[in-house]
This record gives C-alpha cells, structure tokens and sequence, in this order.
C-alpha cells in the first residue's frame, strides 16, 4: 500500500509493494488532486547483496584531531573527502553514542569535506561519560567552535535521531551557517516521545526487550522508567552504574531496527560504549533535552525555513515514531519529506541509507548549479 493525504509526500520501498491503480503504491481518493508519489527505492535482491549497498565506498580520514571546548570537555573530530570540498557536519545520535567510520558514506567523497565529530563525553572525546558542562547548548557552542576551528564559513547539516534533535537547535540558532539539512529518524524532545519509549508504548511492540528493561526497576519505582535509571546511571558504585547502563542501551539497540540487528545487539553488551551512551542520554532526557519548552524545535521552524531540507522517516520507526517527522512536516512543508515504508530506526537500513544518500547528492547537485 501506498500513502494517502493531500500534502506532498514520497514513500519508498525497499520491497515492492503492491502495486495498485495510479502507479507503484500510490492510491488516490475519489474527487481529489493526486499528490501523493511513491517510488521503489531498492529492489528486494539488493538487501540480500552486500555488494549493492546504497551508500558511497569506505574513505579514510585525511585530517584529525582534538579541540578543548570547555575548562572540561575536549572534542574528538575528524575530516575526510574533498579538502576543498563543500563542508557537511555529521550530527551523531543518543546524545551518548558518538561517531563511526561508515558515517562517513553518507556524502559524496569526491564533493563534500565530510567532518565528523564525538559529542562531550562520547566517543573518543575526553572525559569519558561526563555530564557536567553538558547540554544541548554547549553541543550548539561546540558545533559553531569547531567550525571556526576548521576555518569553514557555512556547511550543511545532517543528523539523524537525536542528530536531528541538535541539528534543528544548531540551525535554528545559527540559520545563516547551514546551506542545506538532512534530518533522519525525528526526535522532538518532547514528554509523549518520552512517555512512548519509556513509559511503555514501544512495550508493546518489544515485550520481550521491554521486561529486562522494566525488571531491573523495583516495582516502586516504576513511576517513571528514566528518573530511575538516572538514579542508578549517577549511582556512586560503578557496578550499578555499569549494569544500569547495559540494561538502557539493550533496550535501544534490540529496537533499533525492523529487523533485529546482532552488530547493534553486540553494542549493547560493551560496558565503555553503554556507559558513556546511556549515562549521557539519560542525563539529557531527565532534563528535558534543555529546551525551554516542549514545542520548542517545532515553535522555531520559521528560522530555517529558507533552507533546503530532507525530512527521512521510517515507517515502523519505533525509538522515534513517525508523529515527530509528521508534526515537522507540517510546520515545515517546505522541506522534501520521504517515509521509507518497510524500515525502523536505523540510518543503516537499506531504504533510508538510500534515501539519505539521494538527499546529500541533491544538495550536492544545487550548489554545482
């Protein structure tokens, strides 16, 4: 099936669908305009073939190096594809989980000077797990710092779950910076996202991930899942803080994607990489994200509006469902708004890593203009 509604917007498939009157999966209601367009994004043969992977060769970095942001915090970040290539800055998810090498295949190598950077306290930025001086506007600091350092006049934006969160903060913040944005996975920081992941919405659909998650919380203090784990994320013994960590970040990994990952799963089960991710997005959730208000990212879009931008979206996305990319479409139906119709979560599924792709190679093609 297709997707029917009377705003513009293009579904892909990473599987034939069925393909009804009007075109591939595309249905339209009697006595009104046909607007809705969907397109086959890969075919089925090619999430069983490695080698037809949507995204760009493997490139090495050719710069790297640290930054002191704070009195506390240095950043780790790294450049690699055209040196002088147009800039884009790769915004990294939880807050917590950092960067890797395949974030990199996103952008064209042979166009784009493809900058990575860890977050405070993720990755390999020091020190490990830390929470002080550690909010979304110290990562909006961070962003605008870095970019001075690298001595890079404008670049374009791309982020995907709580990437997209601090992408729509940076380039809300400073618009005049950003050419082009490529949001994935849409966080809004708001308290029903919350209360759906955490609060026992996405339990529904992973009972089975869902009860090592809620049984590590006594029965009294299931009131509210994230204040608890705060309380053992800060805890002053290391064992707690350890375990609690693994048990926030399983939960995470194991929905991730529509189809189970054992890579992601495997992630899960690292004590350094589960502290630093759980302690950290854990520490921004009980706080709200530091935004001034629930509507905040939504009640600033008019900031950003001039700027071209891509709005990618699965379908079955279950750590941040498709109600936070449909309210942003709607505040923002300026920018390009694809739904991948068989994904979940992940940037590495097949029809969003394509549909990723196609929108930084569509920037690319505007600013050859």
């Amino acid at each position: 099936m297709g997707f029917l509604t009377r705003e513009f917007v293009t579904v892909v498939f990473s599987v034939p669908p069925f393909a009804g009157e009007g075109g591939l999966g595309c249905v339209q209601a009697k006595g009104t305009r046909r607007r809705c367009r969907a397109s086959l994004s890969v075919p089925i043969a090619a999430q069983m073939d490695p080698s037809s992977e949507p995204l760009y060769a493997q490139v090495e970095p050719y710069d790297s190096g640290f930054l002191k942001v704070s009195d506390v915090h240095t950043i780790y970040y790294e450049q690699s594809g055209n040196p002088q290539g147009h800039a884009a800055v790769f915004l990294h998810g939880g807050p917590g989980a950092g960067t890797s090498p395949g974030n990199r295949r996103f952008f064209d190598p042979q166009f784009y000077r493809i900058v990575l950077f860890d977050q405070r306290g993720a990755g390999r930025s020091t020190p490990h797990a830390c929470l002080e001086q550690n909010t979304t506007w110290d990562l909006v600091a961070d962003i605008e710092k870095l970019r001075e350092h690298l001595g890079i006049p404008e670049w374009q934006v791309f982020g995907g779950s709580w990437g997209s969160t601090l992408a729509l903060a940076y380039s809300q913040e400073h618009p005049d910076k950003v050419t082009g944005l490529v949001l994935r996975g849409i966080f809004l920081l708001r308290k029903k996202e919350f209360d759906w992941f955490y609060e026992g919405g996405a339990a529904a659909i992973f009972p089975d991930a869902w009860e090592p998650f809620r049984d590590f919380i006594p029965e009294d203090e299931r009131n509210c899942f994230v204040d608890a784990y705060n309380k053992r994320l800060t805890s002053s013994d290391p064992i707690v803080q350890v375990e609690a960590a693994k048990r926030w970040t399983m939960w995470e990994m194991m929905t991730a994607q529509l189809i189970q990952n054992n890579d992601n799963i495997k992630r899960g089960e690292d004590d350094e990489f589960s502290l630093a991710f759980a302690r950290i997005e854990n520490h921004y959730f009980v706080n709200k994200g530091f935004l001034p208000s629930d509507s905040f990212l939504l009640d600033n879009v008019d900031k950003i509006r001039h700027i071209k931008g891509f709005i990618v979206q699965g379908r079955y996305d279950v750590c941040c469902p498709m109600m936070s990319a449909w309210d942003l479409h709607k505040a923002w139906p300026e920018a390009e708004f694809k739904v991948v119709a068989d994904a979940g979560h992940s940037a590495n599924e097949v029809g969003i890593a394509a549909e990723l792709r196609s929108a930084t190679d569509k920037l690319r093609d505007l600013l050859r203009k």
